[in-house]
């Protein structure tokens, strides 16, 4: 996911930007919030945010001029929202370009706005789609990691082929083999990932259950009824 530096034109990288910022000033003020109506938020504020970083630092090579690998964006999606996830995503991504040579600052914005609001985005609305129904909490947690991957991948596709359209076919062309290649590693990682933050999930249920509560996460005769499940 992480497109590497200098690969985007200046425009799409301005472009990104502008479209991403919205979306992190808002983050900032529920980030503002939360905090401010419960400090021991925090802790899982920083486990969510730990999970994005380790996860999202494991690459794989994949198309030119970008990589493969988890997100770990979706556990901070259901638990915080998708606004408070870009302004982690932010700092995870700006800590890999300046330190671990993962994207770059110019492509900032870019890598932003798929890892860290497309792909939460759309990992919410299944989230919030499925949460009230009798579907079980953990499935509902499993699909909302998985969507939230794969969007962000989707995205990247999509701001790769507006920068570099095919000869044939043009952007709709340039998407189709981007996303193609992306999917052969994508769809594996992103159902281990699902797998994965799930049973994150389940521990911090078990552990921390009231938080849940508190967030809004699930109701709480949900979030009881799972403690025995899985």
């Amino acid at each position: 996911m992480h497109i590497m530096e200098g690969f985007l034109p200046a425009t799409w990288c301005i472009i990104w930007w502008i479209i991403a910022l919205p979306f992190l000033i808002y983050g900032i003020i529920e980030l503002k919030r939360i905090l401010n109506q419960n400090r021991e938020y925090l802790p899982l504020l920083g486990a969510t945010g730990a999970f994005i970083f380790i996860l999202s630092a494991l690459k794989l090579p994949s198309v030119t001029g970008s990589c493969s690998h988890p997100t770990g964006t979706g556990l901070s999606t259901i638990c915080f929202g998708p606004f408070i996830t870009s302004v982690i995503a932010l700092i995870v991504l700006l800590f890999q370009s300046l330190f671990l040579a993962h994207g770059g600052l110019s492509v900032l914005g870019a890598n932003i706005l798929s890892m860290g609001i497309v792909g939460p985005l759309a990992g919410y609305a299944i989230y919030r789609f499925l949460k009230n129904t009798a579907l079980s909490m953990y499935i509902t947690v499993f699909a909302a990691c998985v969507v939230a991957d794969l969007f962000t991948y989707l995205m990247t596709s999509i701001e790769l082929a507006l920068a570099y359209p095919a000869e044939i076919g043009g952007i709709a062309g340039s998407f189709t083999l981007f996303f193609g290649i992306f999917a052969i590693t994508q769809v594996p990682l992103a159902i281990v990932e699902g797998v994965v933050l799930t049973l994150v999930f389940k521990y911090i249920v078990q552990l921390k259950p009231d938080i849940l509560v508190s967030l809004g996460v699930f109701p709480k005769e949900k979030i009881e009824s799972a403690r025995s499940e899985f």
